[in-house]
Parts: C-alpha cells; sequence; structure tokens
C-alpha cells in the first residue's frame, strides 16, 4: 500500500506542476453544479460551507470536508440517501440489504458519526447494524462530510465525523415552485415517486413533500432472488416559516414510515437455494420483518444582532421500531425512543478578519421497550456541552480553533461520562490554485447503550448480543494533512489522516467455552475495547483536457489496527477495504442549447481491493476478495422553447452483473451455500435506474 500512496502523490504532483506550467489563472467552469471537493471546477471562493463559527470559505476551512451537490444526488442511483454518498472518497457503507445503509468515514462508524437533518442530529437507534438513516432522500438538496473528529461542535458521538444533510434553500421572495420525481429499478422493481411545493409569499415560507418508495427483492446471479430484502417507504414533511429584517423563525414537521423485511439468509441443506415462504417479487411485508415509525418537529430560528447572530433550535423526535419474527400481527421486540435536542448559539460578524462563536447543546432521551423480548435495558440520557471558537484571517492564511467541554449522564447503573475536546488548525492560501491546510483535534464519545447493557438475540445480524458495563469513554486525537489544487486542466487533493484512539470499542465473537451465553444457529458476540491508531488518505484527480471530457480518479485507504496485540487481533473490525473509483465522463451539449440540455454519458469503474486486514479471533471477520464493478450513466436537460421542463437519467449499475461481497456487508456471514462452498448472501446484480424529475417554477403574479 506504501507504494500505491507514493505514486498516487507522485501523479498528483506532476499533474499540479503540469498545470502549473500552463500558468492559467481562471478556474474551470462548466455547466454541471456539482461541487465535490475532489473534482470541484466552481471557484474556490464560490463554495460556502458549514463551520463552526458561521459560514466559511471552503478554501478557509481547515478540516477535510467533502461537499455532494443536488444534481450530483439526481445523477446518482440508488436506494436510500446514504448510498446515494458512500461512494465518496473516505466514505463506506455498512449494508443490510436494499433499503438499509449506515454511513462509515475513514474507516469509523455506528455512534461514531452524527447524521444532522433538517439542524438537528438524527437519532433512531443507530447502534444497530439493520437500523438504518430514517430520512427522506428526497429531501436532501446537498450534503456535507466532515471527515475527523468534529466533537467540538456537536459533542459526543461525533468522533468520527459528520454528515449533514441540507434540504432545499428558501425560495426568493414572490417564487413558488412545485415539481414532480419518479424513478424505476429493474433489478428490485424499485418504485419511488416524490411531490414538492414550496415558495415566498411577503416572508411567508412554506415548503411541502410527499415520498413514497418501494421494492421487491433484489437478486444476483449467484442466489438469484433474496428472501426478506424487500421494502416500503413513506414520509412527508410540512415546513411553514416566517423571514423577516429581524431574522427568521421555521416550523418544520415530518414522518417517515418505513417496512423493511429482514434477510435470515436461510439455505436448503440439498440445493443450497435460499429458503422463501412467499413469492420472490412481492412487495408485501414478509415475516421476520420491522415497522418503524420516525416522528420529528423542529423549531429553527435566527435573530440578527448588530454584531452577530443569535441562533436557537429545539427539536423532538419520536422513533417507533417494531419487530415481527412469527406472526405479522403481534411484535416481539418494540423499541420506544423519545428524543429532545436543543442548541443555543451565538456568532460574530467578522470584524479585522475575526470571527467567533459560543454556544451549548444537548439533548435528553429516554428509550422504552413495550415488546416481549428486550435486546437492551431502558435507559434515560442527557447531555451538555458548551463550546467557544475563533478564526482570524491574516493575508493569505487563517487561523481556527475552540475548546468544549461534554457531560453525559446515563441512568444504567448511573454513570457519568465527561471529556473536553479542541481543535485547532490552520490553513495557507498559496495562491489562486494551490491550498495546503494542517488540523488537529481531539475526540470524544460515550459508550452506548447497546455496547454497555445488551443482552439478547439481535434479528437481522444473526448473533446473540452481549454488553459490558464497564466500558470508558473513547478519546482520540486526529491529525489532518491536506493538499488541494484547481486550475483550468486540472483539479487534484490529497488528504492524509493519523487518528489515536483510546478505549476503542468493537464487538467481538465469542467462543463455546467463553462461558457467555449460545444460542443454536447464532453467534455470540460481546463488547469489548483497546487502544487502536487509524492511518490513511483520499487522493483524487480531475484531468479535463477540454471543456467537454473529465477523466476522473480517487483512491481511499485506511489502514486500521489495535495495538500491541498478535496478529489474529491487530486489525480492527469493519474496516472498508481500499477502493479506487475512475469515471470518463463526455458531456455532449452545454447550456443554450434548445432541446437537450447539459446532455452526457458517462462510464465508471469501482475497484474495491481485497481486505486481507481482517479482525480473525475466533472468526469474528472472514478475508473479502477483491471485486470490481462498471457502471453507465446518461442523462439530460429536456428543453421546450427555452425552459427546461424535465430532466431525465438512465443509470446500469453493476453493469457486467459481477457476483460480489462487499466487506461491510453483514449479509456475508450468513449461512453456507452447500451447493457452492460460498458462505452468506451477496450483494445486488445488473440493475437499471430510470429517473425524471419535472420542475415547475412561477411567481405569484400568475396565480
Amino acid at each position: 500500500m506504501k507504494k500505491i500512496s507514493f505514486i498516487l502523490l507522485l501523479l498528483w504532483i506532476s499533474y499540479a506542476v503540469a498545470a502549473q506550467e500552463h500558468n492559467h489563472h481562471q478556474n474551470h467552469e462548466h455547466p454541471n453544479d456539482s461541487t465535490d471537493v475532489f473534482f470541484r471546477h466552481l471557484k474556490l471562493n464560490e463554495v460556502v460551507v458549514t463551520g463552526v463559527v458561521g459560514d466559511t470559505k471552503l478554501k478557509n476551512s481547515t478540516a477535510p470536508i467533502s461537499i455532494v451537490s443536488g444534481k450530483e444526488l439526481r445523477q446518482t442511483a440508488s436506494t436510500n440517501i446514504i448510498d446515494a454518498i458512500a461512494r465518496q472518497p473516505g466514505m463506506a457503507q455498512i449494508t443490510t440489504g436494499g433499503g438499509i445503509s449506515k454511513p462509515i468515514i475513514r474507516g469509523l462508524g455506528y455512534n461514531r458519526i452524527i447524521v444532522m437533518n433538517e439542524g438537528i442530529r438524527q437519532e433512531g437507534q443507530q447502534w444497530g447494524d439493520e437500523h438504518g438513516i430514517e430520512i427522506d432522500a428526497q429531501n436532501v438538496n446537498s450534503v456535507e462530510i466532515l471527515k475527523g473528529p468534529a466533537s467540538l461542535m456537536y459533542g459526543s458521538d461525533a468522533m468520527a465525523g459528520v454528515v449533514i444533510l441540507h434540504g432545499s434553500p428558501i425560495q426568493p421572495e414572490g417564487e413558488m415552485k412545485a415539481s414532480l420525481s419518479t424513478e424505476y429499478q429493474t433489478n428490485n422493481g424499485l418504485v419511488d415517486y416524490s411531490l414538492n411545493f414550496a415558495g415566498n409569499q411577503k416572508g411567508f415560507v412554506w415548503d411541502g413533500r410527499f415520498t413514497d418508495k418501494y421494492a421487491h427483492a433484489y437478486k444476483n446471479k449467484e442466489d438469484g432472488y433474496v428472501p426478506g430484502s424487500q421494502f416500503k417507504e413513506r414520509a412527508g414533511r410540512v415546513m411553514l416559516g416566517l423571514n423577516r429584517q429581524w431574522g427568521y423563525t421555521h416550523l418544520t414537521g415530518s414522518l417517515f414510515y418505513q417496512t423493511p423485511s429482514i434477510i435470515e439468509g436461510e439455505r436448503d441443506e440439498t440445493t443450497g437455494e435460499l429458503i422463501s415462504d412467499g413469492p420472490a417479487k412481492t412487495y408485501s411485508a414478509a415475516l421476520p420483518f420491522q415497522k418503524i415509525h420516525h416522528y420529528k418537529a423542529v423549531w429553527d430560528n435566527s435573530l440578527n444582532l448588530p454584531r452577530g447572530w443569535l441562533k436557537a433550535i429545539v427539536g423532538y423526535q419520536q422513533n417507533q421500531r417494531r419487530e415481527f419474527e412469527d406472526d405479522a400481527d403481534e411484535y416481539e421486540l418494540y423499541f420506544k425512543l423519545h428524543t429532545i435536542t436543543y442548541d443555543v448559539r451565538f456568532l460574530s460578524q467578522e470584524f479585522s478578519g475575526w470571527k467567533m462563536a459560543a454556544g451549548a447543546n444537548g439533548m435528553w432521551q429516554q428509550s422504552l421497550n413495550l415488546g416481549e423480548e428486550m435486546l437492551i435495558p431502558e435507559y434515560k440520557l442527557f447531555d451538555i456541552g458548551a463550546y467557544a471558537t475563533v478564526s482570524k484571517t491574516l493575508h493569505r492564511f487563517t487561523f481556527n480553533g475552540g475548546l468544549r467541554a461534554d457531560n453525559r449522564h446515563l441512568d444504567f447503573h448511573s454513570r457519568n461520562f465527561s471529556g473536553v475536546t479542541g481543535s485547532i488548525g490552520a490553513v495557507w492560501n498559496a495562491n489562486d490554485h494551490l491550498n495546503v491546510r494542517l488540523n488537529l483535534a481531539r475526540g470524544f464519545r460515550a459508550p452506548n447503550m447497546s455496547e454497555l447493557g445488551s443482552n439478547g438475540v439481535h434479528e437481522g445480524t444473526q448473533r446473540y448480543e452481549v454488553g459490558n458495563p464497564n466500558l470508558k469513554s473513547e478519546f482520540s486525537w486526529q491529525a489532518d494533512l491536506g493538499l488541494d489544487f484547481t486550475s483550468k486542466y486540472v483539479s487534484a487533493q490529497v488528504a492524509l489522516f493519523a487518528n489515536r484512539i483510546q478505549n476503542y470499542i468493537f464487538a467481538a465473537r465469542a467462543n463455546d467455552m467463553s462461558g457467555m451465553p449460545q444460542q443454536p444457529g447464532l453467534r455470540t458476540y460481546y463488547y469489548t475495547q483497546g487502544d487502536a491508531r487509524l492511518l490513511g488518505f483520499e487522493a483524487g484527480v480531475d484531468f479535463h483536457p477540454i471543456h467537454s471530457i473529465h477523466f476522473q480518479n480517487t483512491f481511499s485507504f485506511v489502514d486500521a489496527q489495535q495495538l500491541h496485540l498478535e496478529e489474529e487481533a491487530r486489525y480492527l473490525p469493519m474496516t472498508p477495504a481500499p477502493r479506487w473509483t475512475s469515471e470518463l465522463k463526455y458531456e455532449i451539449t452545454h447550456h443554450g442549447h434548445k432541446t437537450l440540455n447539459n446532455a452526457f454519458v458517462a462510464l465508471a469503474l469501482e475497484c474495491n481491493l481485497a481486505q486481507n486486514h481482517y479482525y480473525k479471533v475466533d472468526d469474528t471477520e472472514t478475508r473479502t476478495p477483491a471485486y470490481t464493478l462498471l457502471s453507465l450513466t446518461a442523462g439530460t436537460d429536456l428543453n421546450i422553447k427555452k425552459k427546461k421542463v424535465a430532466e431525465l437519467y438512465i443509470t446500469a449499475d453493476n453493469l457486467l452483473n459481477t457476483a460480489y461481497q462487499n466487506h461491510l456487508n453483514r449479509l456475508k456471514y450468513c449461512d453456507v451455500n452447500n451447493a457452492t462452498g460460498r458462505q452468506g448472501v451477496y450483494n445486488m446484480g445488473r440493475n437499471v435506474t430510470f429517473k425524471v424529475i419535472i420542475p415547475l417554477n412561477f411567481s405569484s403574479s400568475i396565480i
């Protein structure tokens, strides 16, 4: 891997030097509004990100951030919002079938990542492998991915980073818009449609959306159709608010319903075929299955002050998760989670290059068990954190830093977890093309209730879990070094990181002699911890010799190890394999074309190398072979009388119908196929997606 990283670094330097020799002083701009940090073609000073001291220009951000625009999201075929962003450099996903995905950032996931939506942290029992993110992908207009400890801003659970899901911006005064989008996927028969209506009339703003999605079982050439991989989703959202000179106040309510079946992976001992109790292509739930209801209400306020802004946001969430095992009318497990989050902060205006922010945030939480079975005990939680940050711009340098103190109380054994975190960093804007970033941050995470107190069968993961009430908090130190370069013909970036984690918590498999609970047909896992270190990098180059052609390449790598242990226990579980992606894109038409505008075709390659570094103790994990996926995408805006009436996209994923298992696919540990000798369930085979988006924009004068 050292040779690969060295070669990629040389490629980056050679591209940068070649571009500098051209001595171009303007960034290349093209009509596609994709602004991913690796391949941005917009000027850096036009890209704004959300920072701890307010909106910050991307070129002045010391921490590594990726941005995924709405256009890029619309061009991506996926089954949920995490699936849509999982191919970004440094990102990965834990999957359980087609409808459930959990984010991984630089080898870390679960409660080490916070997902922000509607301005508050999403709380939906994210400790579970088969617990997805209860957010409607159609409500997401763009995504910011903060890589590395973000505890300074968000407190416990942001040790690996933060995924910020932004909704659509407020409409300009006097404007209204409506849209209809729909898609169909051939592999799992997924049908998705969404209706949206938003507007702004004399400062009264609103935004409403309804989405419906359903899919039958997916298939691959190794397993055929996979029973239990079907799911249904239904979501609604309404936002009402006032925008005035003094600021704004917005009230948002949303609901999300999902019914995913649970893949058990049981096989016929003779034929090796997956056992199914019903037709393969049914859209109805098959036992066992879950019913998930997630309700959210958020009150977001901002007050304009003479020297800054006072922002206050409070949110309430209720997550209901029921599991039905033997009877479709009687649940065995029922979690009901109540969460109240709060955040108050002051953001100063910039003065003499200085910007400051200070605030406090946290949450109250209560989890109830209303079913016959119990996997984790009931609990109450309260945490609070206070922080202060400062930023200074001096010529071509930007410096920032801050401190935060947190305390979390958990009534389980009356545990208290406290931590002091902070960060310090600098950016050097060497010239209009080159930026150098350096950042050092300390992260903190309190153990969750599953890690502390679980004791029972965890459906959907084919295992029995045992918690450890003596676990300590995790603390980390991470250093980041980044270089990014943009010019008319080349965009490139290298981002290196080193992360040292104290008391890293993970689940290991228990052998039959451990004395822990055992159940026939299930593996027993217990939570333990030790010291760890993670090293890695992301590198990317986008070469566009002419306006219409883009050749993009990225490489992501992380090496995650426990310290001072033997070979079998050296590598941390659930570490993504090294990944190389490559895309050749040809833009056929550009702005101004009469009928087919912004038309393009793109051929993409995703190569996941073999994961030979895995946690071997008691066969907790197994080696994952390398595989390569090919995809083809085409899209265009359809214009009539110079007005866009639709966006059209066709994507063929896994074009060669490759049978593969991702290292983070939990289904790779299901039953062995006696007919082939292969273990587990494979990922989705060839899938063609057809997507249509119809926008309607109009002003109040025509109504």
